[in-house]
């Protein structure tokens, strides 16, 4: 998916230049030559980078970056005339993630847009990460690496086999796994047990996270086939 980039800046010869240089790399690029124009764009799409200039008909580039920060956190970098560092530390102060002195090289600003794009594929990595760690369902929510359980909260004490089979059906709610699938998945085809395990640890598993066993919230029984859950 082409990265969405905004460029703000009321000199049209500028923009066309940059526009025109980060098109040749793959990126789309929209325009807006003053500040309510650009809260405008910023509001009506989500861009992966604003190229925002501090001098600016309607509102200046600290306004526009306050009042974008006000709805959004897509990165921003300041373009500047100045080279006064107080204007920088305004700029950053307002929310700007990073700042460009003009007159600028298009290459450091190439590089500049690539180096944020790259933070936030490692973070967005990372998010989606930690997504596959935590799984929620309802108020009962699992945590695979810390191996924990918690219902509204409050931690439920799981056997390592009671916590396996909770996960298994946890990841892949609405699939029913019949006793001779759970046994060989959680216990191991090597187990010597039979399929009346399953059923006793299903018991417990219930006890312990469902507020009435008797009529599951959670693990679920489809008579004549197995077990599953419904979150």
């Amino acid at each position: 998916m082409a990265r969405k980039v905004l460029v703000v800046d009321d000199e049209k010869l500028i923009v066309k230049g940059i526009r025109f240089s980060l098109e040749q790399d793959g990126m789309e690029v929209d325009c807006a030559y003053d500040g309510e124009e650009a809260v405008k764009k910023a509001k009506e799409t989500e861009y992966d980078v604003v190229l925002l200039d501090v001098m600016l008909p309607v509102y200046n580039g600290y306004e526009v970056c306050q009042q974008i920060r006000e709805f959004s956190n897509m990165p921003i970098i300041m373009l500047t005339a100045k080279s006064d560092d107080m204007d920088k530390i305004l700029g950053l102060e307002y929310g700007a993630d990073d700042y460009i002195t003009k007159p600028f090289n298009i290459l450091e600003v190439k590089a500049r847009i690539k180096a944020i794009m790259r933070r936030l594929d490692k973070s967005g990595a990372q998010q989606k990460q930690e997504a596959k760690k935590k799984i929620a369902a309802g108020d009962l929510v699992l945590d695979s690496e810390s191996r924990r359980v918690f219902i509204e909260g409050r931690e439920v004490n799981l056997t390592a086999k009671e916590f396996d089979l909770l996960e298994l059906l946890l990841m892949n709610p609405g699939k029913v796994y019949s006793r001779e699938k759970l046994l060989n998945i959680v216990w191991g085809y090597e187990y010597p047990g039979d399929v009346r395990t399953v059923d006793v640890h299903v018991r417990r598993l219930r006890e312990k996270i469902e507020t009435n066993p008797s009529d599951p919230k959670y693990v679920y029984t489809k008579w004549g086939v197995g077990y599953f859950f419904k979150g």
